[in-house]
Order: structure tokens, then sequence, then C-alpha cells
């Protein structure tokens, strides 16, 4: 007779190693939503909201040196189910001072040294990698993100192209359907999906550090996949700024073998204006680092470059000299703005940052500026900041300087992100601000360094001294797309507007489209705790009225509420700091009229000061109108707009 369990032994020898799939599930705290993970050979999530399928089961996982792959073929050593309901004290705070931190998070720990957490809040989800590997240098081969969803949702495609995946991050958004999206095309994030129920869905990531930028490619379907830049070796200039990368590795990430990876985020919305007062990144990313905050000033800026410095009516030759600076931190200190700023040419040469130039007198420029409580924020290209870092730091601190704008990165790769962080240290230390420009989107290191005050990597405004693509519609697309991810420079404050039909880019006397009251809301609705006045400084001083209007203003907010909006469409937004609340507004194209339900205000009485389209703005942009009235208890406000028009109001209790 032949022996029975030699057959069982081949077979066991035969065939590879197969793990038992296990199904474990989290929800919201609400209990709307709920994640669905199967750990089997292939861990894969999904998520429900309700009865609506969000994402069908999607694939997650890592290739790491040493032929391993968190993710695939692993066996569960333990689960955990953990409640966390705190309060988080935004040290600079863009949306709300206390943020709610509500969630349930489900932790599966693996014996092959890696855990997979999952978060489920009521406004979205997001899981992580966490590693423990004992070496101190990890290749990380790639990761494995993948998004299947059940149906060709629509998708507001943030347009990128470069196949090194170096770009200025300034996307402007397509609308198109997620099949529409080709195997060769990507986006940056965040990327916005809506549902046929009406549900948005906002892909993201957050705690982002030592590791390289997420960007998410077609399949040609109902599907997206993450593919991320590899680690560059060698790089060559060309000129002073742009940079040709000459060869990369073949990883994706060289780290530390103990570390968490960043949170892939999806934020989910039942109504469009919920996206307005989401804070999932800066809920999931490193807490702050700093032992002191106090000296953080967010604050406005007299801008010079957007105006090109086309200062008029004066008896001096306007340029980047002394004189004009002196004039913008007059005009600053008039109208009680934080911040001048000196961007590209005020040093000796763009690669030179030790003094500057012949025409700048750099000692008694800050000296002035001192005197007049106005700060001095200096524009560096990145690479002639990282040329000797501490140095050039120590002595912009030395000189008085309160910030800096680093610009030109261009880039998303893993040492980029490094520079990034090491940029914020080292100029916390100095007790300097951060504003990135020329950069990928935030993914939460402005919690963690909360001297980082804005990022670029938007289409902001500058764009419409060459182009025609900052539109009305495109500004009432970033607040539930890009700023969903954190705050964003556009650089609002155009004094010369124009309509549809009149717009031109006009690269030294630039123009903005859409309407005065449209660029004013922009103060009220964008979130940016360092913000622009754009203009020339001689066509604000022409309307003081205005001008002090927009400068009393805040940057920063103790409380956020998104109002019926919809993407694309319009935007309205309520923000209060202190006991004082303010109103902004903006449309497409369309005219269009509103009623905004005032009930947040409770019971008392307003002083309502408010800008509006004028009568004739539909054929005159620049029209618009100020007026003052009292607001009654439950008295609802009616809001009319001009094409690509706006509104905004500050509403202050009466006694």
């Amino acid at each position: 007779m032949k022996n029975p369990w030699s057959f069982l032994f081949f077979l066991i020898l035969g065939f590879p190693f197969t793990a038992l799939s296990q199904v474990f599930e989290v929800s919201s705290p609400g209990g709307d939503i709920r994640i669905k993970v199967e750990a089997g050979n292939q861990v894969t999530w999904s998520v429900f909201k309700g009865q609506e399928t969000l994402l069908l089961p999607s694939p997650l996982g890592m290739e790491v040196s040493g032929n391993r792959y968190p993710g695939r073929q692993s066996r569960l050593r333990s689960h955990y189910i953990h409640a966390v309901n705190e309060i988080i004290e935004a040290e600079v705070p863009v949306k709300n001072r206390f943020i709610e931190n509500h969630y349930n998070e489900l932790l599966l720990n693996f014996r092959e040294g890696y855990s997979l957490a999952f978060r489920a809040y009521d406004e979205g989800v997001a899981y992580r990698f966490i590693t423990a590997y004992p070496e101190n240098s990890l290749e990380v081969i790639a990761e494995t993100v993948a998004f299947h969803f059940e149906e060709n949702h629509r998708l507001f495609w943030p347009v990128e192209s470069s196949p090194t995946f170096q770009s200025h991050y300034e996307a402007a958004y397509r609308d198109i359907r997620l099949g529409d999206l080709a195997m060769d095309q990507y986006g940056s994030l965040p990327m916005l999906l809506e549902t046929r129920q009406g549900t948005q869905l906002l892909i993201t990531e957050a705690d982002l550090y030592d590791y390289p930028n997420l960007f998410l490619f077609g399949t040609g379907a109902n599907s997206l996949r993450g593919v991320q830049p590899k680690a560059i070796l060698e790089t060559y200039k060309r000129g002073d700024r742009a940079e040709v990368i000459a060869s990369n590795a073949d990883y994706i990430a060289m780290t530390r073998g103990s570390r968490s990876f960043p949170w892939r985020v999806m934020v989910v919305a039942s109504e469009d204006r919920e996206l307005l007062e989401n804070e999932l990144v800066y809920k999931l990313s490193s807490p702050c680092l700093l032992a002191e905050t106090d000296w953080i000033r967010p604050g406005k800026v007299a801008w010079d470059w957007w105006n090109a410095n086309n200062i008029y009516g004066v008896d001096f030759r306007a340029g980047i000299n002394t004189e004009t600076y002196k004039y913008y931190i007059d005009f600053a200190s008039e109208f009680g703005l934080e911040y001048v700023i000196l961007d590209e040419g005020w040093s000796a040469s763009t690669l030179d940052l030790s003094t500057g130039n012949p025409e700048l007198n750099i000692e008694e420029l800050f000296a002035y500026a001192e005197n007049k409580d106005v700060g001095i924020i200096l524009w560096v290209l990145w690479n002639a900041l990282d040329k000797d870092l501490e140095a050039t730091l120590d002595r912009f601190a030395g000189w008085g300087a309160r910030g800096i704008k680093v610009d030109f990165m261009v880039r998303a790769d893993q040492d980029m992100v490094n520079y990034y962080e090491r940029v914020a240290a080292e100029a916390a230390k100095r007790e300097l601000l951060v504003n990135y420009h020329g950069a990928y989107k935030p993914s939460g290191l402005n919690r963690k360094y909360p001297n980082v005050v804005n990022y670029e990597g938007v289409k902001g405004l500058e764009n419409s001294k060459w182009e025609e693509a900052v539109s009305p519609w495109h500004d009432v697309v970033l607040p539930f797309t890009r700023m969903v991810a954190g705050p964003m420079d556009y650089t609002p404050g155009a004094m010369i507007n124009a309509n549809k039909e009149n717009f031109r880019a006009v690269f030294t006397q630039p123009m903005s489209q859409g309407t005065r009251a449209h660029q004013a809301a922009m103060y009220v609705l964008y979130d940016a705790p360092l913000q622009m006045l754009c203009d020339n400084p001689s066509n604000y001083l022409k309307e003081p009225e205005y001008t002090r209007f927009l400068a009393e203003i805040p940057v920063s907010w103790d409380q956020t509420i998104g109002l019926p909006s919809r993407v694309g469409e319009y935007v309205v937004m309520a923000r209060r700091q202190g006991d004082v609340w303010y109103l902004g507004a903006m449309t497409n194209w369309d005219t269009r009229t509103l009623e905004i339900d005032p009930s947040f205000l409770g019971n008392g009485t307003f002083q309502i000061d408010y800008l509006e389209d004028g009568p004739n703005a539909d054929r005159h942009a620049a029209d618009y109108r100020m007026s003052t009235r009292t607001l009654q208890p439950g008295e609802k406000i009616s809001i009319k707009m001009a094409p690509g028009g706006g509104w905004v109001a500050i509403l202050k209790p009466v006694p």
C-alpha cells in the first residue's frame, strides 16, 4: 500500500504558500463610511458609504530590498481596532483654530515585519504602511497604489505631462470622465471624482517625508494607478534654474527600514460644500516639532513681481531699487500690511545672495522697513539657497528678514521632499517664514513646521500675464480641489479687471478675468496664511476705501463654514475670527443670485459692510459698490453676482 502522506507532502512542496484570506472592517465614528480590508495573497481595501460602493477592492503593496513584498503573501500576526477623539489646536489656523480629530483605526500587524493602518473618519478614509525592518538603508523599489471604481465617474483632472515628473505643478483642471484618461496620461494631486449619486471623492496624500510624491495615471477604464518618480542620481544645470535629470536609480526611495510611509487619502463628501471645510491632510500629518511658535506671524504682503514694479506718480525711476521698495514699504505701512516681498532681481545675481544689486541698499532698506514695522521677505532660487543653506539664512536673519520665498524647485522626488523639510527646519531656527513656489502641493509639512505659511503648486493669477487659463471657472474649481490639500498662494488682488470678451494677457500691466468683486472675495475664500496683494501700490492708493476693506480681512481663521456651493459653478464660505464674521462668494461666467441662510450667526444683530458687483460689472468688470446696513436676527442675505462676479462682506456684532 502506498503511503498516503507522501502525496500530501508533494502538494505542500509543489505549490507556493497561499495565505488564508481574512476580512476586517472598520467604520467611521458616525457609522456611514466603512472600510473593508481583505488580507490574503494580496491585501486589498474597499470603501462604502451607506449603500454606495465608493471603492471596489483595490490592491496595495510595496516592493522593498531583500525580495520583500509588503501587502503580498503575508501572515497576519495580530490586529487591533481603536478609537481616537481629540481636539487639535492649530499653531497657525488655516481654516479652524480647534480641529476635531475623531476616527476609528484598524491596525494589521504582519509577521514579515510590517503593519498596515486604516483610518475611517466621517469625512474620509486613509491607509499607510508602517515598517519595522532593521536596516538603516532600505530601498523602496516601488509602491502599489490603485483606486478601482464601480463606474466611469466625472473627474477633475489636474493635467501633467512631463515624462520626468518635473513641473511647477500648476495644473489647469479639466472636467472629463475617468475612462477618458489614457494609460500614458497622468495628473498631480489632489484629484477629484464625483459619483453618479453626487458623492465627491478627493484623492491626495498626507504626512509625506523622506519619500517621493504620488502621481495618478489613467488606465483607460474606471480606475487610477499610482506612480512615483525614481530617485535621482545625477543632474546638470541649464542656465541658473533649469535642471536636467541625467540618471535615475532603480528605486523610488532609499530610506530607514523602520518608519511610517505617507497616508493615501480619500476625502469623502456628501455635498460639495463639505470639501471647503475638510482638514484631513492636516489631521493625518505629524504634529508640530517647534518648541516656540509665537514668533510666527501670518499676514498680507505687498508683492512686486506681478505688477513688474510699475509704480507711477513718483519723482524717481521705478525699478528694483531702494526708492521703489521704500514706496512699497510706505504703502504696506499705511494700510497695515505685515510684509513686503523683494522678488527676483533684488540680489547681486540669482545665484549670488550675499548682497543686493547695485541699485539696492540692503542695510538702508531693512532699517527703513523695521522703522515702519513692515517685515521683508526675500525671494531665492532653491539651488542658490541650497549651495550654502545655513550661512545664507544666517545672513538673511542678520539683515532682519522675516521670511524667504523659495522658488523653482520643479521636482517631486525623494531628495526634493527632503530639501523642503531641511529648509523649513533651518528657517525655523532663525525665526523665518517659508513660502514655497515652483512647488508641489502641501502634504502636511505646514503642521510639522508651521513657519511654512504657504505653497504655490497652483495655477494662480501670475499666469494671467501670459495666458487665459485662469478664468472664473478655474477660480471656482480650486477651493474644491487644490485647496483641500492645504493653503495656496494664488496671489489675488488684481485692480485691472476684464470681462470674458476683453481680457488679454499683458506681462507688464496684467489684468484678471472676472470682476473686481470676484478678486476681493478671494481674500475670504482662499486659504493663505501669507496672502498677497499682487497689484501695483499706485493702483491701490487711488482707491483707498477699497484697499482698506481688503486689508481688514484676516488671513488666519478661528472657524470656517462651507455654505451651499457647487464645484465649477459657484462657491460660498463663512469665516470667523474672534466675534467678527466674513462672507465670500464667487461665480463662474454665469450670472447668479443666491440667498444665504445666516443661522450660523446666532440670534444677534450685525452691521454688515459688503462689496458687490456694480450695476455695470457685466460690461466693465472693475465696477463695484460698497455698502453698509444692519442685518437683523434671522434675516436672509441676498447675493447677486455678475458673470465672473463675486461678493464679500464683513459682519460685526452690534452691542
